[in-house]
């Protein structure tokens, strides 16, 4: 984990959208720094979650608040973490497998990416994607870049 003095929080610099949401369970809810809320899917899969910026921006690091106690029918068993420019040049840059996950888990995007041999990915949108057969509660914490 980054200290936090060498990070801050670029969420609020994007545009968030989800593939599905049930009635008061979306974005807001996604983003408000309360655990005890959170975005719960409502139909088919894929389950998206899409953080696109107006420009290139450094991620360091995503965190994950699940809690698989909490709801583990819908706790996701696997997710995917995508980058690119658009929708259509994605690529999948980690698959982060979950047991039973408790808390905040946080994924050192940049160093996985280390792209140029820099610990940043720079990226103009980033996909989570859930790989779950079924609806997905999830709590996105901020995106992280380097100050």
């Amino acid at each position: 984990m980054i200290p936090k003095n060498e990070k801050r929080e670029i969420g609020d610099e994007a545009v968030w959208s989800l593939s599905t949401a049930k009635p008061g369970n979306g974005v807001e809810q996604l983003r408000d720094d309360n655990n005890d809320t959170y975005w719960q899917s409502d139909g088919s899969q894929p389950h998206l979650i899409n953080i696109q910026f107006h420009k290139k921006m450094s991620i360091v690091e995503v965190g994950f608040y699940l809690d698989y106690k909490l709801d583990e029918s819908y706790t996701p068993k696997k997710l995917s973490v995508r980058a690119g420019t658009t929708f259509h040049d994605l690529e999948e840059v980690h698959l982060l497998e979950l047991e039973e996950p408790n808390g905040w888990i946080y994924l050192p995007i940049g160093k996985i990416a280390n792209h140029g041999g820099q610990k940043v990915l720079r990226t103009h949108f980033l996909q989570v994607s859930s790989k779950l057969s079924q609806l997905i509660s999830v709590t996105l914490s901020p995106l992280l870049t380097l100050p």
